[in-house]
Parts: structure tokens; sequence; C-alpha cells
């Protein structure tokens, strides 16, 4: 046991020895302090015959001012014959939301190693909480409370919604942990948002992308034939291929692989696109069967551009997302000018690269074509995990003849 002469805040401040140091008033506070040098309080006391202790933080996140007011308030409840550890102790004041997250992503944020997600945590909880809650003590926070915060958002936001829910959530959860509230936390979802909210899973279902109507696909793809430059010859091969505009804007030399004469009549294909792992939203590899159409357009790009990206910006790299929507707004205003633009028929939004999948996914469906070839092309899962194996090792031919056939459709063939 080490010295007991009283603690003072000079002596709480030096490097005391590991062991306990008792504080002189009587209360059975002191100090313990490990091998490292850290300092926690703890306070022995009996009850009905029986010694205990009881820890009441670490110094100096607790003053030695708070701990002796903390232990004479645990000593009083010992006369009144109540055990310490089963009263709640209650904090002199309660934090707001706010200030609950500065003091929660002090640790929390300690848990991550990517800095865009630190940055994301604070953002996601600044942007929307704050504004509605950030002033409101923890203790006050109520279920219509956390709802004001996320029913703005839940529909058109729906990731963000549910992201931010759970870091509620996780605060109020801490909240309740350090004695600043008690009860159900209100951001829990099962039993609780999920009587309120609609799911997440059936939002996101209704949440397409903007896709152009069959009828209107032909008067399209005339309109794109009429455009020059790299943003039209990328969009030319999205539709083309039905790949994602992303892999398509980041799509190299070293990932294109185009057969002499003799192998594409071997194959009933012109070549092969080996997407790697790192650029598909499923990481991993892809196989896009290359036909005539699609490598008349690579063959009209410049192969000496930097970092081998065959669709190359003007200002050099690869071309921008909103290059893409950009020119298929511009199509779609010129047509409205002239009576009718290109619109999805469900939400009559323009339509957008990426709805150009749903509208391949139509054609598929009333053309009888092979669903799991079409699969395939839009690196969907499906089936089993056996047959989706089996499928992408061994359908690049019908994959092939599909495409064939939707470019068919495109030129107005069929």
């Amino acid at each position: 046991m080490a010295g007991n002469n009283g603690l003072t805040a000079a002596k709480l401040n030096s490097k005391l020895a590991p062991g306990r140091h008792y504080d002189s008033r009587g209360i059975g506070l002191h100090i313990l302090v490990n091998k490292t040098g850290a300092k926690f309080w703890v306070q022995r006391y009996t009850l009905h015959g029986k010694r205990r202790e009881l820890g009441l933080g670490s110094y100096p996140s607790v003053s030695l001012v708070d701990a002796r007011r903390k232990a004479l308030q645990n000593k009083q409840l010992v006369q009144d014959g109540a055990d310490p550890k089963a009263v709640k102790q209650i904090p002199d004041t309660i934090p707001t939301f706010s200030e609950a997250i500065d003091a929660f992503l002090l640790f929390k944020l300690d848990e991550f190693s990517n800095e865009k997600h630190k940055a994301q945590w604070r953002s996601t909880l600044e942007q929307y909480a704050s504004p509605i809650i950030g002033d409101v003590a923890l203790d006050q926070i109520k279920t219509d409370d956390v709802l004001s915060v996320l029913q703005p958002i839940w529909g058109s936001k729906t990731e963000t919604a549910t992201r931010l829910r759970g870091r509620i959530e996780a605060i109020l959860s801490w909240a309740q942990v350090k004695g600043y509230r008690s009860g159900i936390n209100p951001a829990v979802w099962h039993g609780n948002l999920s009587e309120l909210l609609p799911k997440p899973s059936a939002l996101k279902n209704k949440q397409h992308q903007p896709a152009l109507a069959l009828k209107d696909v032909q008067r399209w793809w005339q309109e794109l034939k009429q455009r020059d430059g790299t943003g039209a010859e990328a969009l030319r091969f999205i539709a083309m291929s039905l790949s994602r505009s992303g892999e398509v804007r980041a799509m190299t030399w070293d990932e294109v692989h185009i057969f002499d004469a003799v192998d594409a009549a071997k194959h009933g294909f012109n070549g092969v696109w080996i997407v790697p792992p790192h650029k598909m939203k499923a990481k991993r590899e892809h196989r896009v069967p290359l036909t005539q159409q699609m490598v008349a357009i690579l063959n009209r790009q410049p192969a000496d551009g930097a970092e081998g990206i065959i669709f190359r910006a003007a200002r050099g790299g690869s071309l921008s997302d909103m290059t893409l929507s950009a020119l298929m707004k511009r199509m779609h205003e010129k047509h409205l000018l002239a009576g009718e633009g290109f619109v999805d028929v469900r939400s009559k939004r323009p339509t957008v690269p990426h709805g150009l999948r749903s509208t391949f996914r139509d054609w598929v469906a009333e053309n009888g074509q092979s669903r799991e070839a079409a699969e395939l092309q839009l690196a969907h899962q499906f089936g089993t995990a056996v047959e989706h194996a089996y499928y992408r090792s061994d359908l690049l031919d019908e994959r092939a003849r599909i495409l064939t056939a939707w470019v068919g459709f495109l030129e107005g063939e069929q």
C-alpha cells in the first residue's frame, strides 16, 4: 500500500508509484495507479458485513473534488442501507446531442483507418441531425425527434438515412451507458422505427434509375449516332455493352484483347474485355465479349492515351460521369422541344446512362432472350453460387449473340 497522508492536485499530477494512494477523509477513496502510470479512482466500502469496491472514473477526467463528492454521496447511500453500485448515478449536467457528437467521436473515430469514413461520420451527423436535435439534451430526445431527422431524407437518400440512423443510435447508446439517459433507445430500428418508416430495402427497389422506354430506343439511338466527340463514343459503347458508366470510363487498353480474323471466326465474336475486380461493383473479375460494332468504336480511339485510358477527356484522364449524363440530357431537351423527349415511363424523369441497363432487361424479357446470359452481361448475381460459377465461365458466346441482336434492335433491324 502506498502512502496515506491525503491526496492533493499536485500529488496527483506527479509521477506516482504503482499501487493504491489513499485520501485521508474516512470515505474509502483512493487512487489506483497501474504500471503504465494511468490513474483510476476507487472507493472501498462495507455493506452488510461485506467489503466492496466501486470505480469512480479515471484521473484527470474525474477531478479530486468530483471524486470526493461522489465518494461522500456513496457513503451516505451505504449509511442508508443502499448499495452505490445498484443506484444509478445521475450526472450534474446532461450534454446536448451536438456536445455528445464531439465526446463520442473522440474515441469512436479511432476505430476507422479510412479518413473518408471518419469524415462521413461527423458530416452526416452535423448536416442532418444537428440542425434539428443538436441543442436538445440527450435525456430529452424521443422517437419523434429522431423521426424528424430521418423522414425528410428517408425516401430520397435512403442509404445515407439508414447510416445516419445507426450513428444516432450509437451516440444515444453511448449516452445511456454514461448515465445521461435511460429507457429505450429512440433510434433503434426493430420494434421501434421499423413500425414507423418503410423498410430501406423496399425503398431501394423503387429508386430505379430513369430508363429509356423500348418504344423510344431506336429514335434515341439515331440521335446519338449524330453526336460527335469522345463522350458520344463512350455512350455508344455503354449502350452496346450495357456495362456501367464507371467501368467504361476507366477502361484501359491492357484490359482489351481483340481477336484476329481466325479467332473471331472460331469464337463467334471479335474479342474480350476483361475488367479487373477493383473496377467492378461486386469486386469480381468480369469478362465482356466484344462484338464487331464495339471493336469498331475502340479502333476509332487514339492508342497513345495517358495511363492507357481509351475514352479520354479533352483535358486528359478519364471522362467524368457528368459528361455522359449531360449528353443524354441535351439529347432529351432537343427532342423535348420537337414534341417528345426521352423520359422514364414510370417516373417521367429524363433518362440517364445507367437506365440503359434496365431498358436492355426489358428487351430481353419481351424477346425471349436468355435471362441467365443477360444477367451475366450485366454482372448481376443470380441463382446459386454453383450456377453462377458455371455460367460465368461458359456463356460468352451466348452473350455475344444477344449483344449482336441487341445492336440490331438499336439499329431498327428488328
